[in-house]
């Protein structure tokens, strides 16, 4: 099935293996430089992969990295998130590109994607890492399964782990978040319209970029509820509009103050207009408690003239974990909780804030001692006065 031939080249004696491919056509794999890898490639490749129906023609593994992404971006672009799709681009060129482009896939080793880890990750953070190495994965997968490489080299190399830092969360009580709405409406402009961002996101647990993107059709005053149907996430220098995180429109609850504040700002406006908005008419630009040293913000602005330190400040993702924990606290169940909060599962929002549950373990103590009260007083009554030989 396979010959092994020996010719002389300026660099010394170098073997090829001739054999035929599983059309019966004639084939050659050169280079090699000790008699023993060349067997070795024939046992793996030849004699081992062909009867099995794994045989990969070395020829189409000569095909760059470089160009294997183009295809693993354009086929799964489509199903990304536009902000995915940025990120995906920005890791490429920056941790990947320079590295691997030129190289062909049938050359990618495990040897050399060890290096290129240890490198990595002796600069970047583990998260930055992993989604660089998760870029190739994807492409060097495609590669397997397009039977231009025979396996994946990347399967056994070791990756730094990602260490989960316990997030600091700051739950705001509902007075808090109606004193910081309130000292936001005393803004110089959209005042009535900060006011009202602020207890939708306190009360309602919206994410930013589901506040940004609401029209004023997507409140039903009738039915005191808010559609969330899409979300408005910023990408480079500019906005693009998507699926909520994930991926279901949801009907969320309006209490009373915030549907007050709703109407307010609603009034007189086309049910296609943007609930929220800058000055300029523009997307409301995302806020953030970061960058100390300059920030001049509405939303911080309005927490300093309250008094609130820079490590207190509630950002807006805070208000979203305020607004669950205001609902838990007023009796809301986990399924009630996932619905309004826009998780794919009640799992998923009893993993996010199991810390607003622990009251709840008290509880049940409290309801089992009840019952067992309850239950002992009952039965000591049924055998007042009955003889003891006629208990069982």
């Amino acid at each position: 099935m396979a010959s092994i031939l020996s010719y002389e080249t300026s660099k010394g004696v170098r073997y090829t293996v001739r054999y035929r491919k599983p059309d019966h056509s004639l084939a050659r794999k050169s280079g090699f430089r000790r008699k023993r890898d060349a067997e070795a490639w024939v046992a793996e490749h030849v004699t081992t992969a062909i009867p099995k129906g794994l045989y990969v023609d070395p020829r189409r593994g000569r095909i760059t990295i470089g160009e294997l992404y183009m295809t693993w971006y354009t086929t799964h672009e489509p199903l990304w998130k536009p902000s995915w799709s940025h990120r995906v681009s920005i890791v490429w060129n920056t941790h990947v590109k320079t590295e691997w482009e030129q190289v062909p896939v049938s050359d990618v080793d495990p040897d050399g994607l060890r290096r290129w880890v240890a490198r990595l990750s002796s600069k970047r953070s583990a998260s930055t890492t992993l989604k660089a190495v998760n870029i190739m994965r994807g492409i060097l997968d495609d590669a397997v399964t397009d039977r231009r490489i025979p396996s994946n080299p990347l399967n056994g190399v070791e990756v730094p782990k990602r260490h989960r830092r316990k997030i600091r969360r700051i739950y705001l009580t509902a007075s808090q978040v109606i004193a910081f709405a309130d000292e936001c409406a005393n803004a110089q402009s959209m005042g009535r319209e900060r006011r009202a961002l602020v207890l939708l996101l306190g009360f309602c647990g919206l994410r930013w970029g589901e506040a940004a993107a609401l029209r004023v059709g997507d409140v039903d005053f009738r039915a005191h509820r808010v559609r969330v149907a899409s979300s408005l996430v910023r990408v480079g220098s500019g906005y693009v509009q998507g699926a909520p995180k994930s991926w279901e429109t949801r009907s969320v609850p309006l209490p009373r103050v915030v549907e007050s504040a709703l109407r307010e700002i609603c009034a007189g406006r086309g049910s296609v207009d943007r609930l929220f908005s800058d000055a300029s008419g523009a997307p409301i630009r995302p806020q953030s408690v970061g960058d100390r040293s300059n920030n001049r913000t509405w939303w911080v602005s309005a927490l300093k003239r309250l008094g609130y330190a820079w490590d207190d400040m509630p950002s807006p993702h805070d208000l979203r974990h305020t607004a669950a924990s205001i609902a838990v606290h007023a009796g809301a169940n986990v399924k009630a909780l996932q619905r309004m909060l826009g998780h794919a599962s009640a799992s998923m929002t009893l993993d996010v804030y199991a810390d607003l549950f622990d009251s709840d373990l008290d509880d049940v103590a409290r309801m089992v001692d009840a019952t067992v009260d309850v239950e002992t007083h009952t039965d000591r009554s049924f055998s007042v006065g009955v003889p003891a030989e006629n208990c069982a």
